[in-house]
């Protein structure tokens, strides 16, 4: 039975590269290590991708990284392959504005 938070569909996800979208509109990605009943995610060997419309996707390594459930807006698994396959210095997209309520 899953819990008001959505934990039992993180479960299928731990140990597999995930990415977070937040609610002030941050791309993180990395290893799903933990989550807890109020959606708090441990990712492991993370990196957050910042996003613009006139440069490429720049990556800044985060490593060991706690986001607060509070925070969480989507998580979706990453296919590792097409993920590597992308030329992320050719993309161009607007930041994600925060998520308002």
């Amino acid at each position: 039975m899953a819990g008001a938070g959505g934990e039992a569909g993180l479960a299928q996800y731990v140990d597999t590269t995930v990415s977070v979208i937040t609610n002030d509109g941050r791309t993180i990605v990395g290893t799903l290590r933990g989550y807890d009943q109020a959606t708090n995610l441990i990712l492991d060997e993370c990196h957050e991708r910042v996003y613009s419309s006139k440069s490429g996707v720049e990556q800044l390594v985060l490593g060991l990284y706690v986001i607060r459930g509070d925070n969480v807006a989507v998580v979706g698994e990453v296919d590792d392959d097409k993920d590597a396959a992308i030329d992320f210095s050719q993309v161009r997209a607007a930041p994600l504005k925060p998520v308002t309520h």
